[in-house]
């Protein structure tokens, strides 16, 4: 018998979330309402779609991806509000979300993205797992290790990566078999797809630029933002 799609509908008012739920189940999908994160979290969803609705997106679409995937919840994320700006809808998408719907959701619009879902979410799902995975070793690095792997991306040596950071080679050499050991790599290019999956590119073109360490902290600090849980983050 074949498995029908779940809908873990998150945020928004309880009327909100009965009306999505009653379409979902016309369509013959099963539905699961969540009044907030923290909710969603006591029974985390391991198949399906979330669908995030109005006020759990005004931290943004990247944020969102971040907390979930601090609790290791890989499903696809499905952004939901009323009237969303065309930006909104580019960036959500660039961040990670599978979709993103217009509220309140239509009987049609509800069908597209399960036909959406079907064919593209299992691609989905293995992609955010392998950031999640990523993510969650290179943040065992330290910042002398990310800092030799970032440069490795870049196509550098052991000695033109020594002469960036000044200092030596073998001293490159130490940090780089650590880096190495704590990605569970085996080889450079393993490390480097590693890097690639966590998302970290656009990162790495501020290194690049960097002529001083003012760059660097940034960097640093970006890497914490990505880590600090959501409540701190928005102050």
């Amino acid at each position: 018998m074949e498995q029908r799609i779940t809908l873990h509908i998150v945020g928004g008012s309880s009327r909100t979330r009965a009306e999505q739920a009653r379409l979902a189940f016309s369509l013959g999908l099963h539905a699961e309402v969540y009044a907030d994160l923290d909710e969603m979290f006591d029974r985390p969803p391991r198949r399906g779609v979330i669908v995030a609705c109005d006020d759990i997106l005004d931290f943004g679409v990247t944020v969102l991806l971040d907390r979930l995937g601090e609790q290791g919840i890989c499903v696809p994320l499905i952004a939901a509000k009323p009237n969303p700006e065309v930006d909104e809808v580019v960036t959500a998408i660039q961040a990670g979300a599978l979709d993103y719907m217009e509220l309140p959701l239509t009987a049609e619009e509800l069908a597209r993205m399960v036909a959406h879902l079907e064919s593209d979410a299992g691609r989905h799902a293995e992609a955010r797992r392998r950031l999640i995975d990523a993510r969650r070793r290179i943040g065992m690095l330290s910042r002398r290790e990310r800092e030799v792997l970032d440069w490795l991306s870049e196509g550098c040596s052991n000695k033109a990566i020594a002469r960036e950071l000044e200092i030596s080679p073998r001293t490159v050499e130490i940090h780089r078999a650590n880096m190495m050991d704590k990605l569970g790599a085996h080889h450079a290019a393993e490390a480097v797809r590693m890097r690639l999956d966590a998302g970290l590119e656009a990162v790495q073109n501020d290194i690049v630029a960097a002529s001083g360490h003012g760059q660097r902290d940034a960097h640093d600090d970006h890497e914490a933002q990505l880590r600090m849980p959501l409540e701190r983050r928005t102050g």
